[in-house]
């Protein structure tokens, strides 16, 4: 796989990998920094779809229609892996135990989804940001990250969309959860 890595894209803060329309021509591979993925809305207000950390995989969305559902953009200094989605797919083609770990990676990908669906509509505005938290932290610790201290570098407006909640609500959240000692 290291060698259908043929270069990196560096980003700063705010720089798009990709765009909503654009055709696809590669997934990524997030090197360093995180980046987050959203939509527009038809009355232009941005939806957060989710929230990307070193080691994770964007650009599949773009695979069922062949160009991008989402704008990805970088929430700090980051570095992204450009693997050509063809050249992806023929030696996937060549080698099953490849094909069969990006597989694991979409299904992974597609159950993470499932979960914040379900947690939009079960979940009171505290036990979502709660419940954000603890994967944040769980998905650092995996990638060898301290997972009880870490700066959040998108903005509480940021999260709210992702939670489907107001940020003067996240703000809240966070301060009672400073004042009871759990962050």
């Amino acid at each position: 796989v290291d060698s259908l890595v043929d270069k990196r894209i560096h980003l700063k803060k705010g720089d798009s990998l990709y765009r909503h329309g654009d055709p696809l021509s590669a997934v990524y591979s997030l090197r360093f920094g995180s980046l987050k993925t959203e939509h527009t809305l038809p009355d232009g207000r941005l939806q957060i779809i989710g929230f990307h950390l070193p080691g994770e995989m964007l650009g599949l969305d773009g695979i069922g229609d062949s160009q991008y559902q989402l704008n990805a953009i970088a929430l700090e200094e980051s570095e992204a892996c450009v693997i050509d989605f063809h050249d992806l797919e023929g030696l996937a083609q060549q080698i099953p135990n490849l094909q069969q770990q990006f597989h694991r990676i979409m299904s992974r990908e597609l159950t993470q989804d499932q979960r914040h669906l379900l947690s939009l509509g079960s979940l009171r505005a505290e036990e979502r940001l709660a419940g954000f938290l603890i994967n944040f932290s769980a998905r650092l610790e995996a990638r060898g990250y301290l997972n009880n201290e870490f700066t959040l570098r998108m903005s509480r407006e940021e999260i709210g969309s992702y939670l489907g909640i107001k940020f003067e609500t996240v703000s809240r959240m966070f301060s009672r959860f400073a004042e009871s000692g759990l962050i």
